[in-house]
């Protein structure tokens, strides 16, 4: 299996235990109630780990503005990792990769008509979007699973395929961050990047692993890609659209993300020879950086291109040093999520039915209150169940 392969530090592992410690008891203020968590009057849906990055919630996020976005208005609230700013912020035409972050800067730009905010205090940050749109009808929590001052109507828990918690330790000596049993607050866990080729006797092994209780739903996900795009306008850019007519292309694969590993696999078999060349999540490129990727691109035999993630092109369109060749040939790769084992559908319907549910303002619940009687509208039956299920 996977563990096999994961990394551990063992000589850190007294370290982890005492890191443990530390999370342990944070937790068991709020299980005592010491430390509160707030629940609000409209639907909260969480998407995080309980690992240090690398599991693809922003596709997932994306995901789920897409799902809803026809019948509600989304805001997505974020803590804005790495922005050179503070406090509340709502994004909007002028806001800047530095305003907000890298990630909540890719969901403005692909996703305008959303609502995108950052702010550290999530609690604050819903306070605020609340108090300045009444419309709102659900909030998106981006990487908010350790961030338990907020009770989430649903809390969706992300797995990377190839560093799968089980056989994980906590930081320094792994990249988890909190204990494993910290998976039981999940209503839902997502193994994500999955292998398109994965045998059933795999999922079933990961599934009697993960261990999950009754009111837990599991389910797995690979990725996805869509057409590239050119970063720079440049009209000489040569004409390339889908990674599937790269047979032919030596192709540099740029990357500032947690784990590379999955479009590694997916990219290697459709070029005629790739080079990653990865840094670290959210890494801000600096003038070494920007001269190393000119000169390994420049060594390159052609044809060739640059292919790196949309989070990394937020950084990557600023920088003017970037080589002329390089602004030439470089792509982002649009990454989405799908679901295996045929688990759309049944995503989709606890997604849509806890928003149903718990919004008054959706057009889901219009039209369900469109088959009411008038007396139906007058009575009082505006309650909202805040928990997907009862905490």
């Amino acid at each position: 299996m996977e563990g096999d392969f994961i990394k551990i530090n063992r000589w850190l592992l007294p370290l982890s235990w005492l890191y443990g410690l530390a999370v342990g008891f944070r937790n068991a203020l709020f299980e005592m109630g010491i430390l509160k968590s707030r629940a609000f009057a409209l639907p909260v849906i969480s998407v995080g780990n309980i690992t240090v990055g690398g599991t693809g919630k922003t596709p997932h996020v994306e995901y789920l503005i897409e799902l809803l976005q026809g019948s509600t208005k989304v805001a997505v609230l974020s803590r804005g990792y790495k922005r050179k700013t503070h406090g509340f912020i709502v994004a909007d035409d002028n806001t800047t990769v530095h305003d907000i972050g890298d990630e909540p800067f890719q969901i403005k730009r692909k996703f305008p008509r959303v609502t995108v905010a950052v702010d550290k205090s999530r609690v604050h940050g819903i306070e605020e979007l609340t108090a300045r749109d009444k419309d709102i009808d659900v909030v998106l929590l981006d990487d908010a699973f350790q961030h338990r001052y907020v009770k989430p109507g649903i809390n969706i828990l992300l797995v990377d395929y190839h560093r799968l918690i089980i056989y994980d330790k906590l930081l320094p000596a792994g990249r988890m961050r909190e204990p494993l049993k910290g998976k039981n607050r999940a209503d839902i866990v997502i193994v994500t990047k999955c292998p398109k080729e994965l045998k059933p006797m795999e999922y079933r092994v990961i599934t009697k692993a993960m261990d999950l209780f009754p009111y837990q739903q599991l389910f797995f996900t690979t990725l996805a890609y869509g057409n590239l795009k050119p970063i720079f306008e440049n009209p000489s850019s040569p004409l390339l659209s889908q990674i599937s007519n790269l047979e032919s292309y030596n192709v540099l694969l740029l990357t500032g993300i947690a784990s590379p590993r999955q479009m590694v696999e997916d990219l290697e078999p459709l070029v005629k020879e790739l080079t990653p060349l990865s840094f670290a999540d959210h890494h801000n490129f600096s003038a070494k950086d920007v001269e190393c990727i000119n000169s390994t691109f420049e060594a390159m035999p052609s044809p060739k291109c640059i292919i790196t993630t949309e989070k990394d092109a937020a950084r990557l369109v600023g920088i003017s040093t970037l080589s002329q060749e390089v602004k030439k040939n470089i792509y982002s790769l649009p990454v989405r999520i799908q679901f295996m084992l045929e688990q759309e559908d049944k995503f989709n319907e606890n997604i849509l039915g806890y928003v149903r549910k718990n919004s008054r303002n959706s057009i889901l619940v219009k039209r369900k209150d469109d088959h009411k009687s008038e007396d139906s509208h007058r009575s009082g039956d505006r309650s909202r169940t805040i928990s997907f299920r009862d905490n």
